[in-house]
Parts: C-alpha cells; structure tokens; sequence
C-alpha cells in the first residue's frame, strides 16, 4: 500500500501482512522468485520481511533464513540471496504498529521442535490469543516474540506430536484459533496454505513450470509469469508435497456464514489482483459508479486521492460524464525513514508526499474521491490544499461507509473514540474536514461490490462475523 500512513499522521489504513510460498519439484532454488513475489505484495507491509527456505533432497530440517526491519531491497542483497539454497521457502512481508516493529517480530518464524523444524508466515489477527498464550505458557511455553504468529506455531507444533501428519496438525490447531489467517507453513517435505473458515484474507495457488505456488494475492503470480491455478477455499488447508496437491475441505463452513474483508477490494489489494473471483479494480470501478448514482454533483472536475481512490475516480467519472483528471502529484522517492517535520517546522508532512496541480483544480468545482476517512485529520489537509491551490468547490465522496467501530481481524482500524464518523452526522464530518459536501459509499452496496460474495462489514455495524475479544488486545499480541 503507499506511504500516506506513515506521512499523515496515521489516517489512513494499515493491512497487516504478505505472505508467499513455493515449492519447485525441479530441485531449483526459490529465494529469489520469493523474493520477487515478496516485492509484489509490498504493499501489505513496509516494517520488515524475511525469507525461509530448505532444500527438500537434502538434510532433513536443515532451514536457512534471513529476515529483517526494512523493504524488501533494504534487507535482501544478491549475495544474500544466493545463500539462501533451497527448492521449498516461504516469505513475508510485514506491517506494525509502533512498539512492536522489532526484527524478533519479522517473519517468517523458524521452530525447531522434536519432529524437526518448522517454518510459518501469517497474515490476519487472532481474537483469543490470550487464551491459547496462557494454555501454552501454563505448560512451560516460552516465547520469543509479542505476536500471535508464534501462537499458532506452538500450538501446530504440539499438535504434532500426536498426528500423523504436519496438515493433520494444521487441522487440529485451526480448530482452536478464532479469528482471521492465511498461513503459509513450511516442513522439510511440504509447503502447506491454510485459511481462516471465514476466508478473511486472501490466499491463492500459481503454478510455474513444474513448481508450485501460494500467495496472498494474484498480483504476485503474475510478476513472476505464474499461471494462477485457483483461491484456496475459506476453511481448506492444501498440502503441496512431491505427489502433488491435496486437499482438506473439512474446516469449510456454508458460503453465507463467511466473512471477507471488505478492505481487500476497497483498498488493501493491488488493483490488478482478483480476490476470490473479484477483480479488485473492477470492485473499485463499481464502487465509484455507485457514489455517482448514489450521491450526484454539480462538479467540472473529478479526481482520485492516490493511489486506491483512483480507480473509484474513474467509476465516478464513466458514470456521472464528469471528465477525470489528475489534481495530486505523489513523491514516490520518500521511503520508509521519512523524517517528519518537526514542530519547529512549517513545512506540512502531507505535502512532502503529495502536492496538487493548481493547473488541473484552479476555479473548477471539485469532486475528491477517497477510500476512506479514519480520523478526518487528513481529509481536512487535502480539502485545504485543493482550496488554497483555487479550486472553487471541493465535494469529497469516499468508497467506503463511514467508520464506526474498531477492527480485530488485521485492520487497523481504532478504537470508536477516535473514529471522527462515531457519534457524528455527515454534516458535521463536513463541516470538520471543510468539504461543501460529503457522500459515503451506502452500506447495501458492499455485497454488490463483491459480487454477491460474503464480506465482513463489522467496522462499518459492529456486527462481527464471530464474537469479538472482551478486551482490546491489539497492539499487545499483534503483527
């Protein structure tokens, strides 16, 4: 995703994670197709990423890693790269809040453990984590790190000991976890993907030559010129061994008791990725018709908050007749260690990472579309940077409902208290963020912009797909 978060004071959202696994029947070593794959899915995760990989005709749980704080160039050199020899890895990319972006929190996680070794990359969040830590720790668990990943690893881990099988012990520990994941999970001879029952997160299967693939999204495979093979189902766990793929559909739950993440198509996956059968672009094409339907202006002007309010533009655009056009020019060379100003400063941080077009704006009518508003501190910059660059009206249409309660499922979304929607009218949010009006997407829209599948809108109702946590564990056992 790009670096609006991290300029403009935490508005925007923050998904949590990329996960990407391959297994090459060839004997070929994969860490720089993972790699590659890795930089696909950048856009889930900025903080950290790593790489784990064996080499299945060598010695058994032998598993050599790398992984650190940082982009994916920023930790992986070419001869780093080159160590790492193996046919089978996993990778992942990472994104955290503050206080717990720490190298020991970067993944994938390696475990060594009396059936051997095993290595895990998970995207999502738990809603019991606290439950399984403490059954873990009351049994002289030790833990090296502050996220639920190395949970669920444990607890497959002691699973093992009594299957027959690393997919049988997958199967066994889903069944104690409540809450969102997609796990890619390395053993000395299998790569296995497994979904959350309520299919939260993506994760789909590629193909390439005679090597297989999993990958939070589409996007990765195509970088890699990997054919895309199918989604693995909401509750399946896929096995990828030297015989083959096999599957276990038995966590799987009816298709309307599922509960995708809406952010998926509305902003967390890149535009040319396909989520469950969903073009994400398309969702977000259609999501900009419905705002022109739904929410008409008299406007010269639309444009797109970069880079996920683009696409809604464009729908606001083909269905109202209004032209589209450019107003935001985004600096793509602030990296991670951007330095935000200082107090002593005037120098505003949302405009080293975006300035508008006066030429594009100046006395023109104005519809700004963006894909959400979290506090409105951000929206109420940009309202005034498109004003004091001469545009007349500024309308603010946004492709998602407004924001009313937290997320415990990998969104960042916070506490209601901090949700400028909580408690307010849409006149009130316009007054505050100085628009001459405000439209959201309607709440009824969302099933039709996924195309009829089930999503979760619970930060939108507070009607969560599964009993939320008693207490706000976020940022205590997070990713």
């Amino acid at each position: 995703m790009d670096k609006r978060q991290e300029l403009l004071g935490g508005e925007t959202l923050h998904e949590e994670c990329g996960v990407f696994g391959m297994y090459d029947f060839d004997g070929n070593d994969v860490a720089s197709e993972i790699y590659y794959g890795l930089f696909a899915l950048q856009h889930r995760g900025q903080e950290s990423c790593g790489i784990a990989v064996s080499d299945t005709e060598g010695p058994k749980g032998k598993v050599l890693s790398h992984k650190g704080m940082g982009l994916c160039n920023e930790v992986f050199t070419p001869e780093t790269l080159e160590r790492l020899k193996g046919n089978i890895g996993v990778g992942h990319v990472r994104y955290s809040t503050a206080g717990s972006s720490t190298r020991e929190n970067a993944q994938p996680l390696v475990l060594n453990y009396i059936k051997g070794t095993l290595a895990l990359a998970h995207n999502g969040n738990l809603v019991n984590t606290p439950e399984l830590r403490r059954e873990l720790e009351y049994t002289g668990g030790i833990f090296q790190t502050t996220i639920d990943s190395e949970v669920i690893a444990c607890h497959i881990a002691r699973e093992r000991v009594h299957t027959q099988s690393v997919e049988q012990a997958v199967a066994r520990a889903m069944k104690k976890l409540s809450g969102a994941y997609s796990l890619v999970i390395m053993s000395p001879r299998k790569l296995i993907g497994a979904r959350d029952p309520y299919g939260f997160k993506p994760l789909c299967i590629g193909k390439k030559e005679n090597a297989y693939i999993l990958a939070s999204e589409t996007c990765a495979l195509s970088t890699l010129d990997a054919e895309f093979v199918r989604d693995v189902e909401p509750g399946e766990i896929v096995t990828i061994t030297g015989d083959g793929i096999f599957s276990d559909k038995s966590m799987c739950i009816p298709a309307d008791r599922q509960a995708r993440c809406i952010f998926e198509y509305i902003y967390f996956s890149r535009p040319d990725s396909v989520f469950d059968g969903v073009s994400v672009y398309h969702s977000r094409i259609f999501a900009g018709r419905c705002l022109a339907k739904d929410s008409p202006v008299e406007a010269d002007l639309v444009v797109g908050v970069p880079e996920s309010g683009n696409a809604a533009a464009l729908g606001y655009s083909m269905e109202s007749g209004i032209p589209c056009g450019t107003a935001f020019v985004k600096n793509s060379y602030v990296g991670r260690t951007f330095i935000k100003p200082g107090q002593k400063s005037r120098v505003s941080a949302v405009k080293v990472k975006l300035n508008v077009l006066k030429e594009a704006v100046k006395d023109k009518r104005v519809i700004m579309i963006d894909d959400s508003i979290v506090r409105g501190t951000t929206s109420h910059l940009i309202v005034r940077m498109l004003r004091e660059a001469g545009a007349k009206e500024v309308h603010v249409r946004v492709s998602a409902p407004p924001f009313l309660y937290p997320c415990y499922f990998g969104t960042d979304i916070p506490s209601s208290d901090q949700l400028i929607a909580s408690g307010r009218t849409e006149d009130e949010i316009c007054r505050m963020i100085g628009a001459d009006s405000l439209s959201y997407l309607r709440l009824e829209r969302l099933s039709e912009m996924a195309e009829g599948r089930a999503v979760c809108r619970g930060c939108f109702t507070g009607a969560y797909p599964m009993e939320p946590p008693q207490e706000d564990i976020r940022g205590e056992y997070e990713k």
